[in-house]
């Protein structure tokens, strides 16, 4: 027995999703599998998935493939945010206040 590569168990997950929505019709069982994929999958498999998609998605069921262009594409990598000194912009600064000592 070999084991599952990445987009075999994406494209298993994937389906199975679809083959849940599956008696919603065509058309909503895209839109919830997109959202299901939207709400849960990290950015990781979601990128993943969508490759696969881009390169003609062998193996996905139907709804899934007519749910690409729902599916968000994450972005390619995040730049690092410098670390923020003091309150946000736009609000106050508000230090909590000590008890008094007794």
């Amino acid at each position: 027995m070999t084991a599952e590569t990445e987009i075999e168990a994406l494209t298993r997950m994937a389906n199975q999703i679809a083959g849940f929505f599956a008696p919603y019709g065509a058309v909503e069982a895209a839109s919830e599998t997109a959202n299901h994929i939207n709400a849960f999958w990290e950015p990781r498999m979601r990128r993943a998935l969508l490759a696969h998609l881009d390169e003609g998605g062998a193996g996905l069921n139907p709804s899934v493939i007519a749910a690409a262009g729902l599916i968000r594409r994450p972005a390619e990598s995040l730049p690092r945010l410098a670390p923020r000194l003091g309150p946000a912009p736009g609000t106050q600064y508000h230090p909590v206040a000590k008890a008094p000592a007794d």
